[in-house]
Parts: structure tokens; C-alpha cells; sequence
């Protein structure tokens, strides 16, 4: 099971989210976010933010 970081959640709220639904976590990925932009010509990328997934297992 997967579980995203929302947008205006920490990461202590995630975890405490992933236990009380009975689950471990056991992977922790990250993946930036980009922004294009565009200056006369030239397009560049700028980062913007980043997407924090848990990866999940039931807890027994």
C-alpha cells in the first residue's frame, strides 16, 4: 500500500495516518517536482517542491 504526503500535512501526521490505519511503514521515496520556465528562448526547469511517498504493510 502506498501513502502520499498530502499538501499541507507533515510527515509525523503521515506516519501517525499509515499506524492507525494497521499499517508499517517500510519505504520512503522521494521525487522532485519541476516548474517550467521560459526566458525569452530558453526553457529551463526550476524546482518547486517534492512528492513524498510511503511504501506500506499490515501490520500483524
Amino acid at each position: 500500500m502506498q501513502f502520499e504526503v498530502q499538501e499541507n500535512e507533515s510527515i509525523e501526521a503521515c506516519l501517525e495516518r499509515i499506524k492507525n490505519q494497521g499499517y508499517v511503514p517500510i519505504r520512503r521515496t522521494e521525487k522532485p517536482i519541476f516548474q517550467e520556465v521560459v526566458t525569452g528562448k530558453e526553457i529551463s526547469y526550476e524546482p518547486v517542491g517534492r512528492q513524498i511517498i510511503f511504501e506500506a504493510v499490515i501490520n500483524e
